[in-house]
């Protein structure tokens, strides 16, 4: 399985970058990522919080029994 180089943390923040007012072409040459990529993110991530991708992404709960 590959390896993810970015936490969802850090892909809402690109994304939060881009929505302030940036160009997406420029936010995306910094990151280092393709217009298409940020797309995606922005139709998986686009309405989330940190807080809500970090649960998201933890999954339900597990029972301890």
């Amino acid at each position: 399985m590959k390896r993810k180089r970015l936490t969802e943390e850090q892909i809402i923040g690109i994304l939060r970058e881009a929505d302030a007012g940036a160009v997406v072409l420029d936010v995306c040459r910094k990151h280092g990522m393709s217009s298409a990529t940020h797309y995606a993110w922005k139709a998986k991530y686009g309405g989330l919080e940190v807080a809500m991708a970090r649960t998201a992404s933890a999954g339900p709960p597990r029972s301890t029994v």
